[in-house]
């Protein structure tokens, strides 16, 4: 099966799954959504208020403030696929548990499968340890690391930078490599590398001549 008939049944067993009791409290599940073939995959952690409410993921302030960063760096939303490490949202927006992760992530691993992307990238503490097990975020955040077939950039999640001034500067400083790491993921992947398009100059104005 290719990738989208893939990513459709995935999406499909995510809507009525009932593997723990997140589903309990949801009212949408959110599976993900993007492109089958993004270069780019973004894993959050799991669905907040608003996520929970439309079915979508990242569409609340740090959805808002991840369109700002993937501008930066040269992305629009619908180049990249974005899913969450739990499908539901944990109540109150606690951290996911064990059970939750363990539930969500043979569907995790299957959109991985399908989308097969050059680079996934973490948000945050708990996607990271699904690739990057024991490391602190701190001390890893933008750093590109090979795991399996592919590469993996964590990052702090959007909602952390928001509540932590302190930490924008270094999510900002961490997307802007984005670009640069996607072309050197690519070459080593052996992936065609994508030259940026130049912005055709402006015809100037003809001037008119002075008669003296």
């Amino acid at each position: 099966m290719s990738a989208e008939p893939t990513l459709a049944r995935i999406a499909k067993e995510v809507a009525v799954c009932t593997k723990c009791a997140l589903h309990e409290s949801r009212k949408r599940a959110v599976a993900g959504e993007g492109p089958a073939d993004a270069e780019i995959m973004f894993i959050g952690e799991g669905p907040g208020f608003h996520e929970d409410e439309q079915g979508r993921p990242f569409v609340g302030a740090s959805g808002k403030f991840l369109d700002q960063l993937l501008a930066q760096a040269e992305l629009n939303r619908s180049d990249v696929f974005i899913a969450n490490v739990v499908k539901c949202r944990p109540p109150g927006n606690r951290d996911p548990q064990a059970d939750e992760l363990a539930a969500c992530g043979e569907y995790l691993e299957a959109q991985i499968q399908a989308v097969n992307p050059s680079i996934i990238v973490t948000l945050g503490r708990f996607s990271m340890g699904r690739f990057i097990p024991g490391a602190k975020i701190t001390a890893v955040h933008g750093q590109m690391h090979k795991v399996g077939e592919r590469f993996v950039i964590p990052m702090f999640h959007p909602a952390a930078a928001l509540h932590q001034a302190a930490l924008k500067p270094s999510i900002l400083a961490d997307f802007a490599r984005l670009p640069e790491q996607l072309d050197e993921a690519r070459k080593s992947l052996g992936r065609k590398t994508v030259e940026k398009k130049r912005a055709s100059p402006k015809p100037e104005k003809p001037k008119q001549l002075s008669l003296f």
